[in-house]
């Protein structure tokens, strides 16, 4: 746990005194560790923390706000140190203000202005009205203090253009040296400025007194014509005569020129056919209009007309009419078959079937164009569909063959292995692959995730965004048909609407089977590609092909559903209903379930691998890295499923399925056993089969006697003891660690999958562990017979004892040997296999003392001696098995029934003690809980 720091401590600030937003250097310690540290700043009690840039625990630049106080301390707190305190303060000055044109030695800090207009309601004018000097005097500052003068006129300013304007502070603080005379000028110019603004409205109207007299002018001219309107009365009687003498004119003339009046009548007619033909123009017109506006797509023009044509002329009998209104609609049925050929063209925007489906409507197309629309996106959504699967099935199939023919010039006898010009398999490949695809272009990441990842993945990224941006529109389509949105709202369209909302409620069940047809096909392509053993034969030859030569990764797998899952969702907000995308949910369930098969079984197989990874590096522990990469190979492993394993919005447990779990299971358990059988292998494998090359031991280990470090190789017996070591190891860490994590990611079983692996382990150590005490203790145990009786003893006939014979000492040295070896790789095996040896030397001592028919004196005392010699040196790793052997042992002894014997006994004990102590002294350490065998 980590010392608290000191509070902070503000031993200097400069400036020390400055108006509001001067800028400040603070200085002192313990300031904060960083800029996340520091929580806050004060200075004369207002907050500068917002304004603070911490430059290291004695630094802090920031600027003063505009504090109530005029003097106050600089207070910093910290997360860490808390509340601090300060040794110094600063004296906040207010600020002078100053004309536009009064000269300043305040420089202007551009790169960081902060806008002072704190107050909007006080009515400031413009600069522009503000002037310096109003007196027109010189100004002379006196050297009033800003206190005194504030508490003479309280609520008072000497600013000129404030409300709250006071004229005798204006003259103490600016002309209190001023002369009286030079006060009178500036009465004088005070008076100027105020005619000044009098003169300006008579100005004004001198200005306007042309204006005045144009407009009486005006005024009079009006005046004179109304009186001029009563002459025109007297004048109409004789405009009436004149008339009456025109009219007589006209007639002679008609009488002279009746031909020429003729012609007239002629020209008259003409110009009435021509008025004629302009009036209805509009019609005469319309066919070559329609075809122009056609070829420019002005469809609208074109059914306003059509429309305004037929209102007029629909029921005419005028022949020129009905033959040029025929001509209309021979062009207005090309008109439909062109725009119905459009609505079925695709592919096409939502906006624009919409458009040619309103233009139709207001054509009255015959049937029902809309759904005609519907039908021709559903067959070509399927299209697409079906189109994108056997595009990347060639492209694999080419792939392949292309491969093969590569691999077969490779060993071809003619190819020239220097040539510097053979052809790049992968370059030809994404060349002949951009050429297939068509005229899309991607990125040079795409391309290389592309070509990376299997076809199968990328085939299933295609499909799902093909679906998912054409199905939108399809649903969209559908929504608008059923509302009736795809014609306007106006009366006119009213039956329209009502009859496209008729003709949906018929058509829900022909349009809820396509979209399940779009779905079944989506579903049953990946499936194809994906999990082709879980579609029938004849869905097979449909919707499979691929050439499935390796089942994709997990990895892969976990991919695509996150591909599915995400067009899932896009699907899901478009609104459609949960039992139509109920089969995608199915799909991503099996998806998961695959992913988790695969991805166990393909640890299994790293698992067995790991044999190859041993380096039999002995940490001072004894063991070996292969137990923790066996556990990190797990832990990755479930790691990589967490996504799958996770359950989105909507979907079911990976586990719900009993046979899912039973699989799971059972993988599981294989890959415990399959470490198991690593093991075993690596123990029971043969010295020459074994690569021990790069063999090192850790340099912590306690090495005593150097038998692994100074050796260029293991023996077979310190293989069995690392193993014992791991397998230690796992049995109390590494199973229980892997247990928790197939819990934390909600495997099922977890209980039997720990038992039957633990069960297995053991069965493991436990055979080991008899090879190995078969290895070292039979050699010491077949040793003692042989020694006891060499030079032809006998216990009946044998000297007096002095001291504990050789084979015994040499038994001893032998199982000190045992000792420094388990020493060596695990001290933690020391007791499980000492005690074992101990058990069987005691036993094999037992049995011999046991067939001794008789023993003389001294061959009593003899045997007594190296009995109690070899138990009081292996006490401590005495079990109740061998503390019964030994009793057995002495039991078939004769007592000693002299104390002279007796004694005897005890030298010759301390003699043996004090003459092999140093090789004893390893029996003599101080032991953990024995270990059960």
């Amino acid at each position: 746990m980590s010392r608290a720091r000191q509070p902070p401590l503000v031993t200097g600030i400069s400036p020390n005194e400055g108006i509001a937003w001067t800028k400040v250097t603070i200085r002192g310690e313990n300031l904060g560790t960083g800029p996340t540290d520091l929580l806050g700043l004060t200075i004369c009690g207002h907050n500068c923390l917002l304004t603070a840039e911490w430059m290291s625990a004695s630094k802090i630049v920031c600027r003063v706000g505009q504090a109530k106080n005029d003097k106050g301390d600089i207070i910093v707190t910290t997360k860490s140190g808390g509340k601090g305190t300060s040794t110094v303060s600063f004296k906040l000055l207010k600020p002078e203000k100053i004309g536009i044109l009064d000269q300043s030695a305040v420089w202007v800090d551009e790169m960081n202005y902060y806008d002072m207009r704190t107050d909007r309601n006080k009515g400031i004018p413009p600069l522009s009205l503000r002037p310096a000097n109003p007196l027109g005097i010189e100004i002379d500052k006196g050297r009033f203090p800003q206190k005194d003068l504030e508490s003479l006129f309280p609520g008072m300013s000497a600013d000129f253009t404030s409300e709250n304007f006071s004229a005798a502070w204006y003259l103490i603080e600016n002309h209190s040296t001023t002369s009286f005379d030079q006060l009178k000028t500036a009465v004088v110019n005070l008076k100027k400025q105020a005619n000044k603004k009098n003169e300006g409205s008579l100005a004004y109207v001198k200005g306007g007194l042309s204006t005045f007299f144009e407009a009486q002018d005006a005024l009079s001219a009006i005046h004179q014509k109304l009186e001029a309107d009563g002459t025109e009365k007297v004048e109409g009687s004789m405009t009436q005569k004149l008339e009456n003498v025109l009219n007589r004119a006209s007639n002679t003339a008609d009488t002279l020129f009746q031909e020429v009046l003729g012609r007239k009548d002629k020209a008259d007619s003409t110009r009435n056919a021509l008025n004629v033909l302009q009036r209805f123009k509009f019609l005469f017109n319309l066919p070559l209009n329609i075809e122009r506006n056609i070829q420019k797509g002005d469809y609208d023009v074109v059914i306003n007309d059509y429309e305004k044509a037929k209102s007029l002329f629909g029921k005419t009998e005028v022949q020129v009419f009905k033959k040029y209104y025929a001509e209309v609609e021979t062009r207005i049925e090309a008109l439909r078959e062109l725009l119905l050929d459009k609505l079925l063209e695709t592919p096409s925007t939502l906006h624009d079937q919409k458009r040619y489906i309103r233009y139709l409507s207001d054509l009255h197309a015959p049937g029902d164009p809309a759904w005609q629309c519907i039908g021709a996106q559903h067959q070509w959504i399927l299209q697409l569909m079906h189109n994108c699967k056997e595009s990347y099935v060639k492209e694999q199939k080419g792939y392949f063959i292309f491969i093969y023919r590569y691999i077969a010039l490779l060993h071809s006898p003619m190819l020239d292995l220097d040539s510097d010009v053979r052809p790049s398999p992968i370059g030809h490949l994404s060349q002949t692959a951009s050429l297939k695809r068509g005229s899309s272009f991607q990125s040079g990441r795409d391309d290389a995730w592309r070509y990376k990842a299997p076809q199968q993945v990328v085939f299933v990224e295609k499909l799902t965004k093909l679906v998912v941006s054409q199905l939108p529109n399809f649903w969209k389509l559908w929504v608008s048909y059923v509302n009736g949105s795809l014609f306007s709202e106006t009366a006119e369209k009213s039956g329209q609407m009502e009859r496209s909302k008729k003709n949906a409620r018929q058509r829900q069940n022909d349009f809820k089977k396509m979209i399940q047809e779009v779905m079944h096909s989506l579903v049953k392509l990946i499936r194809g590609a994906l999990l082709p053993f879980s579609l029938r034969e004849g869905e097979l030859r449909q919707y499979g092909g691929w050439e499935m030569k390796s089942e994709l990764s997990g990895q892969w797998l976990t991919h695509v559903i996150q591909t599915v899952r995400l067009s899932s969702e896009s699907l899901t907000a478009l609104e459609i209903p949960n039992d139509m995308l109920q089969i995608i949910q199915d799909l991503i369930l099996d998806l998961r379930v695959r992913c988790i098969i695969v991805t166990l079984q393909h640890t299994s197989e790293d698992i067995k691998r790991l044999a190859e990874k041993e380096d039999w590096v002995v940490d001072n522990e004894g063991l070996t890295s292969l137990p923790s990469q066996f556990e990190q190979c797990i832990i990755r492993s479930l790691q990589s499923l967490k996504t799958v394993l996770d359950c989105k919005p909507g979907e079911a447990s990976v586990f719900q399925q009993q046979k899912t779990q039973e699989d799971v299971c059972q993988l599981s358990i294989g890959i415990m056993q399959g470490f198991i059988d690593c093991l075993e292998q690596l123990s029971t494998k043969p010295d020459g089969d074994i690569d021990t090359s790069h063999l090192s031991v850790d340099v912590s280990s306690p090495d005593l006697f150097g038998s692994i470090h100074e050796e260029s190789s293991l023996s077979s017996e310190q293989r069995l003891l690392i193993a014992l070591s791991n397998c230690r190891y796992l049995e109390r860490h590494t199973f229980l660690n892997i247990a928790e994590h197939f819990e934390k990611h909600g495997f099922q079983g977890v209980d039997k999958i720990t038992q039957v692996s633990m069960e297995s382990l053991k069965e493991l150590d436990q055979r080991l562990f008899e090879m190995y005490i078969e290895f070292k203790a039979d050699p010491i145990v077949g040793s003692l017979e042989p020694g006891i009786y060499a030079g032809y003893f006998d216990w009946k006939d044998c000297l007096i004892p002095t001291g504990v014979r050789n084979y015994l000492k040499e038994a001893l040295v032998n199982i000190i040997a045992v000792h420094a070896e388990v020493f060596t790789i695990s001290k933690d095996l020391v007791p499980r296999v000492m005690s074992r040896v101990v058990e069987a030397v005691s036993e094999e001592l037992s049995r011999l003392m046991q067939c001794v028919s008789s023993f003389s004196k001294n061959g009593a005392l003899q045997a007594k001696l190296e009995i109690c010699a070899l138990r009081d040196t292996v006490a401590i790793y005495l079990t109740p098995e061998s503390k019964s052997s030994f009793k057995q042992a002495l039991e078939a002894l004769p007592q000693l029934s002299s104390g002279t014997d007796r004694k005897l006994l005890e030298e010759l004990l301390n003699k043996f003690k004090s003459s092999m102590h140093l090789q004893l002294t390893c029996f003599q350490a101080s032991s953990s809980a024995m270990m059960k065998t």
